[in-house]
């Protein structure tokens, strides 16, 4: 091959490089803001990997109108604090504003790591994503409580409950990771009563008067909070169970994964509220999965806001909120939504794969009202007059609710 050929080759080849290199870099394609013949083209900079994942964002349904507050959260916008054994990250209020009723953190803890022993003055809620940990307890009658949770398990501590989570080695898994919900959308991590923080603040005079030791015990207790840190390695729950005043009466505790879900033809819904976890007399929620193009169906909750976490999948949520107002969102795993009081709402698969997701709320029982089953157990003629259905379809509409419908 000549100097020449030699250099022709190597200058296609680099720039087939270059091109192949540019290409990563744009990333997926993002769709335009145009529908119908309306909207246009962006002349200006975007975000064209987040503008790919919020389709009927860019580009909403002819439905869609009015101003809406925002309805959506990422985690992954979230601040991440990392400590040594895991970490955490918070949506409360200040990330997504409408959210006042409630607020969620999502941590990580590695085997043997502990989020130390604190206390909230909200109840938390939690759903166990990933892996195992031990949890502890004590109530102001000195009962005690401890359990292990994996996968799909709850556990709900009440407001000034004392508590410890611990990150356990199972199936080769490092530890877990879960959603914490706090019911108030003003919680924040940074204000949680920690035992090694009040230690610090303590006279050591006064700490050895209370526990009746002598200060010399005191010298090595840390001086600011731990917070998530490596802990000794827990023996069986057996041993990790303290006798106490006995246990608790009502367990902080439930196997979510163990209840008969109510199963349709588009998916299933799991209701788990204080009529089966008695113990969470401040939150109830519901575990939902939606097959490919199933549907949520229109619906709406007459006992306060609705706060969302999505585990897997891709979905879109329209809010209508009267005056003539409706807004719709693209969600994905690891995202948040939020519907306020009483506004109607689906939410759509819009992938290839199961949608799941909690819906959460701040109440002791789990209501919902059907578009559906309202039209069809209201009298046949007020119902065709108000929609200009023809009245032998009106008459085919479902008196149960079906709350999950297929595509």
């Amino acid at each position: 091959m000549s100097e020449i050929s030699r250099r022709a080759v190597i200058a296609v080849g680099g720039a087939m490089v270059a091109s192949s290199a540019a290409a990563q870099s744009a990333g997926p394609a993002a769709p335009l803001p145009e529908r119908r013949g309306k909207g246009a083209d962006i002349l200006g900079p975007q975000n064209k990997p987040r503008a790919a994942e919020e389709p009927f964002t860019l580009a909403p349904p002819g439905t869609d109108h009015g101003t809406m507050p925002n309805l959506k959260w990422s985690f992954s916008d979230s601040h991440m604090r990392l400590e040594e054994g895991g970490w955490a990250r918070q949506t409360t209020i200040r990330e997504l504003p409408v959210s006042k009723a409630m607020a969620g953190v999502n941590m990580r803890l590695k085997a043997g790591a502990v989020r130390e022993m604190h206390w909230h003055k909200e109840a938390e809620w939690a759903y166990m994503i990933k892996g195992k940990a031990r949890i502890t307890a004590v109530d102001q009658a000195g009962r005690t409580f401890a359990d292990d949770v994996g996968a799909g398990d709850l556990w709900y501590f009440p407001g000034g409950i004392p508590h410890s989570i611990q990150g356990l080695a199972a199936d080769g898994i490092d530890g877990c990771e879960f959603l914490l919900v706090f019911d108030d959308g003003g919680f924040s991590e940074d204000s949680t009563f920690l035992l090694t923080d009040w230690l610090a603040h303590t006279p050591k005079d006064v700490l050895a008067k209370n526990f009746g030791l002598p200060e010399s015990a005191f010298a090595r207790i840390p001086e600011k909070e731990l917070y998530i840190f490596p802990g000794p390695k827990p023996g069986p729950l057996t041993a990790d169970r303290m006798g106490g005043s006995g246990p608790v009466p009502k367990s902080f505790s439930h196997r979510m994964l163990a209840q008969e879900p109510i199963r349709t033809r588009g998916g299933s819904v799991r209701i788990t509220d204080s009529t089966v976890f008695p113990a969470s007399v401040t939150i109830a929620a519901a575990l939902v999965e939606v097959e490919p193009g199933g549907l949520r169906e229109l619906h709406w909750h007459p006992n306060g806001d609705e706060w969302q976490y999505y585990l897997s999948g891709k979905g879109r949520m329209t809010v209508f909120g009267s005056e003539s107002k409706a807004r719709t969102f693209d969600y994905q795993a690891g995202d948040v939504g939020y519907v306020p009081f009483a506004m109607g709402h689906y939410i759509e698969n819009t992938g290839d794969t199961t949608l799941t997701f909690l819906e959460i709320f701040k109440s002791p029982r789990y209501a919902d009202i059907s578009l559906t089953q309202w039209l069809a157990l209201t009298p046949h003629p007020l119902v065709q007059a108000h929609t200009g259905l023809d009245p032998k379809l009106v008459e085919t509409l479902p008196e149960t609710k079906s709350p999950v419908v297929p595509g």
